[in-house]
This record gives structure tokens, C-alpha cells and sequence, in this order.
């Protein structure tokens, strides 16, 4: 995985840093892997989204771990050149950099590890599409819904799931979303 980041500009890596501290602070649902992709790869870098997902897991464990032990930054750079020799010198730079000018902002609670392990909503869109006509029927015209939840991981990254309804399907599913609405307006 390491190799990737021997590639890997030190803007954009300083990026995704910067992106995980705002995870662990909650500022932000996670860390969107497929747009940094996207912007590596139109630098040039080749480079798959589920070996950025486990860079930006590395990354994220690092720094929660030194957050958890109050690392100062010169022994969180005297840890890492110990226990990883393959990580490249801008890597550690950006690494430094980052934990040097926002690494105090990172609080980690020690009830991490008992949190359920959900995701979290990060936005929703939806489309209606009419089915006119494919080959083995001739006519359709059924309306459908497409649904696309982005949500955020665990561990930070961002996904879409896709789905299609039914249009009665859709008004249940527009019902049970009024109903919840009802109730929280009574909290």
C-alpha cells in the first residue's frame, strides 16, 4: 500500500490527512476515497479506491493512536521511523506537518471501541425514471424511483448505495419518513 503513497503528490496527501483529522474531530461524516481517487488518478496516479481506503485507514489508526497517547509530534515521527521504513520522507513530512498544526485538535475518546458499529448519513438524492421499452417487452411505462444514500462508514469512507422502488413502494417509503419527522417533533 505504501508504494501508492511513494506516488502520491504531497498536497493531495496532505489532503487526505487533513480530511481524517476533521473525521476524528466529527467536523465532517468521512473521508470521500472515491473523489480523491478521482483527483489522483487525473494526476496521474493509478491507484484502485480500496488501497486508498486502507491508506486512509492506516492514517486514520495513526493518528487516533497518537491522539489516544498524547503524542507530541516529534515522538509521533520517532514512533513512526521506527516501526514503518518503507513509508517515503515526504509522507513523514506531511505526516509531521499535519499532526504539528491540528494533531492538539484531535480528541479521541476511550469509549471508541464500544461504539456500535453503523454508519452515518451524509446525503440522499433521488430520481424518477419511466421505463419505456426494452427487448423482450415492447411497452413498459412503469414509473420507478432511484434512490442513492451516501453514507459514511465506520471507519470514514464514503459510499453510495443505490436502489429502485416501485412508485407505491416510494410512498411508503415517504410515509414511514413523515412518520419518524411526526416523532421527532415531539423530542
Amino acid at each position: 500500500v505504501f508504494k501508492y503513497v511513494l506516488k502520491m503528490f504531497s498536497n493531495l496527501f496532505s489532503l487526505q490527512c487533513e480530511q481524517i483529522i476533521q473525521h476524528l474531530n466529527h467536523k465532517i461524516p468521512g473521508v470521500n476515497t472515491v473523489e480523491l481517487c478521482q483527483r489522483l488518478r487525473m494526476a496521474g496516479i493509478e491507484i484502485s479506491v480500496g488501497d486508498l481506503a486502507k491508506i486512509t485507514n492506516i492514517v486514520s489508526f495513526l493518528f487516533s493512536t497518537a491522539a489516544r497517547n498524547n503524542l507530541s509530534t516529534e515522538d509521533l515521527i520517532t514512533t513512526l521511523g521506527s516501526a514503518v521504513s518503507t513509508l517515503p520522507k515526504h509522507a513523514i513530512q506531511v505526516i509531521r506537518h499535519v499532526w504539528n498544526e491540528q494533531g492538539k485538535s484531535v480528541s479521541v475518546s476511550e469509549d471508541t471501541g464500544n461504539m456500535a458499529t453503523v454508519g452515518q448519513f451524509v446525503d440522499i438524492k433521488w430520481k424518477l425514471g419511466v421505463a419505456m421499452s426494452s427487448d423482450t417487452c415492447r411497452s413498459l411505462k412503469y414509473p420507478y424511483v432511484t434512490v442513492t444514500l451516501k453514507v459514511a462508514d465506520p471507519s470514514g469512507q464514503i459510499t453510495n448505495k443505490s436502489f429502485e422502488m416501485t412508485i407505491p413502494q416510494f410512498k411508503n417509503f415517504f410515509r414511514q419518513f413523515k412518520e419518524m419527522a411526526a416523532v421527532l417533533e415531539t423530542v
